[in-house]
């Protein structure tokens, strides 16, 4: 199979150097109405107690599903690789009820 990359059915996605970097978060809020999903990326600090949005992602809601689906498959993979991934099932110290229908990550 030739890799042709001029196949115009090819989609050609850039990365800037500044979006290479990521940012990190420790906090998903994930709120929804009946057109779209909205994920809020926070970064929490310890001792701090106010958290700015770091980045906010829309979606529809048959793409939130693909996401879904696509972490699924990522993390079974790499569960497969590297053993379960263990989960710390306490509560956070800080309210996480910011209004409209949410769930977190």
């Amino acid at each position: 199979m030739e890799n042709n990359n001029n196949n115009p059915n090819q989609l050609q996605i850039e990365l800037s150097e500044e979006m290479a970097e990521g940012i990190y978060s420790n906090l998903a809020i994930i709120t929804h109405s009946n057109s779209e999903f909205v994920i809020d990326f926070v970064r929490v600090m310890p001792g701090v107690p106010k958290a700015k949005v770091k980045s906010r992602i829309v979606l529809t809601p048959d793409h939130a599903k693909r996401l879904l689906m696509a972490l699924n498959d990522n993390i079974s993979k790499f569960e497969d690789m590297n053993g379960d991934i263990a989960m710390n099932e306490s509560v956070p110290p800080f309210p996480m009820n910011f209004g409209g229908p949410t769930g977190q990550a």
